[in-house]
C-alpha cells in the first residue's frame, strides 16, 4: 500500500521507536511508516488503516506496538475476534493491563456481554489508571444494556468520576453514556440535564450531545441545500412564518 509522501516514520512515539530498534534499520523504517499511516487514518478511513496495520503485522509481528496497532485497526472495522487476539498477544508481550477495557469491549462485540461484565470484576481493573477504570465502567454499563439490564447500567455509571466537576478527557463520554442510559429507562428530564453536562465538557466534539439535546427539545434541523425542503417551504401557507421559528440549534 502506498505511504503518504510526507510520512517519514519519525512521527511515532519514542516508546514505539525503541521497540522497533530490535529490527534492521530499513525494516524498522518501513514498519514505522505503516504505523504512522494507521494512526493517521484510524478515525477517517478505518478500512485503509486496517490495511496498513496488516502490512506492519506481516513485517514485525513480534513487536508489541505492532500487535496493539493491529488490534485497534481490527477493532475499528468491527473484526472483534481478530482484535481480541491481537490485544491478547500485545498484553502477553508487555505484561501491561491498559488494553483490558477494550478487550472486554471486544467480548461485547462478539456477543458475549456476560464475559465483558465478568472482566469488569477481575483484579486487572485495579491496575488500570483512572482513565482505564472509567473506560472499564463504560464497557460494563454497555454490557448491562446488552443484557437488557438498563436500570443496572444506570447504577453502574454512578461514580465519583461522574459526580466530579473536574474536566478530564473522558468526562464528556461518561456523562453522555449516563444520559443515554437514563433516557432508556424513561428518565428524560434527567437525561436532558446530563446531555447538557456532556456537551459542556465536550471540547473536541467526541459525542453528538448537541444533537441529542435538540432531539429532546423537539428541534428539527432542515438542510438548507435540500431542494425538497425548499419546495415544501415554498408551498406552505405562511402560517409558520406568522408564528415565528419553532426553535434554534442547541449548543451550536
Amino acid at each position: 500500500m502506498p505511504i503518504d509522501e510526507d510520512v517519514t516514520g519519525a512521527e511515532i512515539d519514542r516508546e514505539v521507536r525503541q521497540e522497533l530498534m530490535s529490527l534492521p534499520k530499513t525494516l524498522a523504517e518501513d514498519v514505522a511508516k505503516n504505523l504512522v499511516m494507521v494512526a493517521r487514518l484510524l478515525d477517517e478511513d478505518p478500512q485503509a488503516a486496517y490495511g496498513y496495520a496488516r502490512v506492519a503485522l506481516r513485517l514485525a509481528s513480534r513487536v508489541p506496538s505492532v500487535r496493539e496497532a493491529a488490534g485497534f485497526a481490527a477493532y475499528a472495522v468491527e473484526k472483534y475476534a481478530e482484535a481480541l487476539a491481537e490485544f491478547r498477544a500485545a498484553r502477553r508481550m508487555t505484561g501491561l493491563q491498559h488494553l483490558w477495557p477494550v478487550m472486554a469491549d471486544c467480548e461485547r462485540g462478539m456477543g458475549r456481554p456476560e464475559k465483558a461484565l465478568a472482566m469488569a470484576g477481575e483484579p486487572e481493573v485495579q491496575k488500570l489508571d483512572k482513565a482505564g477504570q472509567v473506560e472499564m465502567r463504560l464497557v460494563a454499563a454497555g454490557a448491562r444494556r446488552d443484557m437488557g439490564q438498563a436500570e443496572a447500567a444506570v447504577v453502574t455509571l454512578q461514580s465519583p468520576e461522574l459526580a466530579s466537576s473536574s474536566q478530564q478527557p473522558w468526562t464528556a463520554r461518561l456523562r453522555y453514556a449516563y444520559a443515554d442510559a437514563l433516557l432508556e429507562v424513561g428518565r428524560a428530564d434527567e437525561a436532558r440535564e446530563w446531555f447538557a453536562k456532556a456537551l459542556e465538557a465536550d471540547q473536541s466534539g467526541a459525542t453528538d450531545a448537541s444533537d441529542r439535546l435538540a432531539e429532546l427539545d423537539g428541534v428539527e434541523f432542515i438542510d438548507a441545500l435540500d431542494p425538497e425542503a425548499e419546495a415544501e417551504e415554498a408551498s406552505g401557507d405562511g402560517a409558520a412564518e406568522d408564528e415565528g421559528p419553532a426553535g434554534a440549534p442547541a449548543g451550536e
